[in-house]
């Protein structure tokens, strides 16, 4: 089961016109990742909960057959006038959903979000739950004492079970080094402690339900790296590691034209006279001309265009932005007429809009038109 059916407010204004598995990583949509993980591993029969924005995720990952996987959808809202309106039943409510339509947990299941990159051993996982004989089980993570208030953090017993939660707690009163990681896995019985019809949360609700029945859950500790982009600045820190190379699997796509630097297709770039400091990828059909200067690590999506004398620093420019000469940018996401920093503030100077951007495709229909 992945859970992709939340708006994704924390990462606006990426999710105005995105849902949030669909924002890319490194060229592709954080939830082809996931699903790649997942086929690796022998899950090959996926549902997925869709709300906010449902069709691009539809129709990018189809029945799923291109990774090898059976992939169906549960869409969570209803129409109205015409258009999907979406209301999310949360995690839990919506596996129960599905379960409650065709049955399709038969057996022990997996739950991931679809806003994360993961590189667990997801079979050493299954079969330390299976080993533990518990009907439901939590991924946990050890993480630095000091960001433990951005996480639900985990509290086990001397065997291993989970014993508490404590939700952002303070550094101070933070009693595990353990977090949440959105990660379960469940046998199909435990579905029937989900309420029927109603707005029902795994982390928040059902598990410290079983907590209060005194039902036992293991938590699972192993070593992985879990790239989460909860927040525009995890997303900004997520990009920049990837493009450091920090994990495994994941590797830049294109061609590598220069040490640490690659290129997507019919590249129109001044070699010459651009300053350039990898690691930099330059996506298809975009434009750089001399004069630039491009600092990595940076993201220039396909179909973008830098004028002479535009300045990029450790940033990522979405698909067909036009960054005029006097354009600067340090540590920032560009994503059609929003700007934001790597904290997710809006660069100021936006009113109206940004001067400096535009939309590379205007510019490229004004020259075929003037020439």
């Amino acid at each position: 089961m992945i859970l992709a059916a939340g708006k994704g407010t924390r990462v606006r204004p990426l999710t105005y016109e995105l849902p949030k598995p669909m924002i890319p990583i490194i060229g592709k949509p954080v939830m082809e990742y996931l699903i790649e993980q997942l086929s690796r591993h022998g899950f090959t029969d996926i549902m997925v909960n869709v709300s906010h924005l449902p069709e691009s995720i539809e129709t990018y990952f189809g029945d799923g057959r291109r990774w090898g996987v059976s992939i169906g959808y549960s869409f969570e809202g209803h129409i109205e006038d015409g258009e999907l309106i979406g209301e999310p039943l949360g995690s839990a409510g919506g596996i129960k959903r599905i379960q409650e339509f065709g049955g399709f947990f038969d057996d022990t299941f997996l739950v991931v979000c679809g806003d994360a990159i993961i590189d667990l051993d997801l079979t050493a996982a299954l079969r330390k739950h299976w080993q533990s004989g518990a009907k439901a089980s939590i991924v946990v993570k050890r993480v630095p004492r000091e960001s433990l208030p951005n996480y639900g953090v985990v509290v086990c017993d001397e065997r291993g079970f989970v014993a508490s939660f404590q939700e952002k707690p303070s550094v101070d009163e933070a009693r595990s080094t353990l977090v949440n990681t959105g990660i379960y896995l469940f046998e199909p019985e435990i579905i029937e402690r989900i309420p029927n019809g109603t707005v029902y949360d795994i982390g928040g609700q059902l598990l410290p339900s079983l907590i209060e029945d005194g039902v036992a859950f293991g938590a699972i500790e192993l070593p992985f790296h879990w790239v989460d982009i909860g927040r525009i600045s995890d997303y900004w820190e997520a990009n920049q590691q990837l493009m450091r190379g920090t994990l495994r699997g994941i590797e830049m796509p294109g061609r590598e034209v220069l040490p640490q630097v690659w290129t997507g297709l019919n590249v129109n770039v001044d070699w010459d006279d651009v300053l350039i400091e990898g690691p930099v990828y330059i996506g298809a059909n975009s434009r750089i001309e001399g004069g630039c200067e491009i600092q990595g690590p940076s993201w220039i999506s396909h179909g973008c265009h830098l004028e002479s004398g535009a300045k990029v620093q450790r940033s990522m420019l979405f698909e067909h932005t036009l960054m005029r000469s006097h354009g600067a940018v340090f540590e920032v996401v560009v994503f059609g007429r929003y700007c934001v920093d790597k904290e997710g503030r809006p660069v100021s100077g936006r009113e109206p809009g940004l001067d400096w951007v535009g939309d590379a495709r205007d510019r490229r229909i004004q020259e075929a038109v003037g020439s």
